[in-house]
């Protein structure tokens, strides 16, 4: 369980920080596909960047290309970030990027995402 709720925690907060660097890319112009081959190839490469990229259009059988459809859900993320939350309280330990992530799919769960994929999260830092 410990284990669990530690890679999904990491899972969480790597999709978040994935998210926010491919929407700052394309706010500033760059094609998804070939930003997202960039930093898969460079420092920033990831499982997200590798296996499930959160940009639609660059992944055919990623959640992100199906309208976020299927996958693991924005509300069962948040809760894994709960439950890692609330056991990094009882062996105070410290998690500030899990509790920030905690509360970025629960703003996103609040706003009517939490049936979608987690890898949704992205829209949180896309253009309206």
């Amino acid at each position: 369980q410990t284990a669990k709720i530690c890679n999904n925690m990491l899972l969480g907060i790597l999709m978040i920080g994935t998210s926010e660097a491919l929407a700052l890319g394309v706010a500033n112009g760059l094609d998804p596909k070939v930003l997202s081959e960039i930093m898969r190839r460079s420092s920033g490469g990831n499982w997200a960047l590798e296996k499930y990229n959160p940009m639609p259009g660059v992944m055919e059988t990623a959640p992100a290309s199906k309208g976020y459809a299927g996958g693991f859900g924005t509300d069962l993320m948040l809760k894994d970030l709960g439950l890692a939350q609330e056991n990094a309280t009882a062996v105070k330990a410290s998690t500030p990027l899990g509790g920030l992530a905690r509360s970025l799919y629960a703003a996103h769960s609040l706003g009517g995402q939490g049936a979608l994929d987690f890898s949704s999260v992205i829209r949180l830092f896309q253009k309206a």
